[in-house]
């Protein structure tokens, strides 16, 4: 490994957020998804959940939307809900879904300097009422045109760079904040990646 490169890699991970993650519930098109991946790739997300309970386990991302990202992540899938919402009550303080509800909170009053999980759900029915009932709150993207629903990846992306500006506020990104294990887990493995594909633009 060249020094630039173990510079680049020791660089990223130090800036990878534990408190911060992203759920995709039944998303369908694996670009979606992977358009996703490399968003959370690009804001210091490190690991996502992707439950599917009412379609097929995904065998692979779209790799043209991804540029490789899913090799740098760490993806948990699931195929029970109730199985999936445990597991981030074990790492995360709060859980939002997006969704368009009498209750739902502005994207811009959620405090994304604590411990937060972000729910996307399929592209036509959105999150689901087991999910919603299991999470804590809804939240929405204020939108003031016609058409009040934006494509599942630009929502999540919109979503977490909300979370990069309060998080780079709180000078989140000026230290290492992984747990030392993990930190020395996912070393080992990115130093194993082959290179090809990391340098594309983001």
């Amino acid at each position: 490994m060249t020094p630039e490169r173990r510079e680049r890699l020791m660089g990223v991970l130090n800036k990878r957020q534990p408190d911060l993650t992203v759920v995709l519930e039944n998303v369908q098109d694996p670009h979606n998804i992977s358009a996703v991946m490399r968003t959370c790739d690009a804001v210091g997300i490190q690991e996502i959940y992707v439950l599917n309970n009412k379609i097929p386990r995904h065998k692979k991302w779209g790799a043209k939307s991804s540029s490789s990202a899913a090799k740098w992540l760490t993806v948990h899938q699931f195929s029970d809900a109730a199985e999936c919402i445990a597991a981030l009550r074990h790492k995360y303080d709060k859980i939002m879904t997006t969704h368009l509800a009498a209750d739902a909170v502005s994207l811009y009053d959620i405090d994304f300097t604590g411990s937060v999980a972000l729910v996307f759900g399929n592209e036509h029915s959105g999150v689901s009422d087991e999910v919603r009932a299991l999470a804590d709150g809804n939240f929405i993207i204020p939108q003031m045109g016609i058409i009040r629903s934006l494509n599942i990846s630009v929502a999540c992306a919109v979503s977490i760079y909300e979370a990069l500006r309060q998080k780079t506020k709180a000078g989140h990104y000026e230290q290492r904040r992984l747990p030392e294990e993990q930190f020395e887990t996912l070393w080992k493995e990115w130093s194993s990646n082959r290179p090809e594909g990391e340098e594309h633009q983001r």
